[in-house]
């Protein structure tokens, strides 16, 4: 499983994680630029590594996350998340239309919720199990 893991990873880098990854870390920038937006920054850093090589990666909840999650994630969402989740899936729509391009396709489905809500979440390899511990 681990080969066809590292065999799926490399393609998607190929074909379409460079550029989501790209837009996370433009991103990043801006809230990096804007000091009081710091931590959607990191937020975004840490998506930008999961989008660069998600297979054999998932984002779970965090069950210490609170309040403060639940009001980031809404401000991230007004200003940033719409337009990566768009970009997920604008993306896929090619990605389905060949036969080995459909796994890129939901893989990328499968990151527009970490896209639009990613704080009090944390990736974990699959092996690991859910909660990451």
């Amino acid at each position: 499983m681990k080969v066809f893991n590292l065999l799926l990873n490399i393609l998607w880098l190929l074909f379409c994680g460079i550029w989501m990854s790209i837009g996370y870390l433009i991103a990043a920038l801006v809230c990096f630029v804007l000091i009081i937006t710091i931590p959607f920054g990191i937020a975004s850093l840490r998506i930008a590594g999961f989008v660069l090589w998600p297979f054999g990666r998932t984002a779970v909840e965090r069950p210490d996350a609170g309040t403060g999650s639940v009001i980031g994630n809404v401000i991230w969402v007004i200003f940033a998340g719409w337009w990566l989740a768009l970009g997920h899936l604008i993306t896929s729509i090619p990605l389905f239309l060949s036969i080995i391009g459909i796994p890129f396709g939901w893989a990328n489905l499968k990151l527009i919720p970490i896209s639009l809500m990613p704080l009090g979440r944390e990736i974990v390899r699959t092996d690991q199990g859910f909660g990451g511990r």
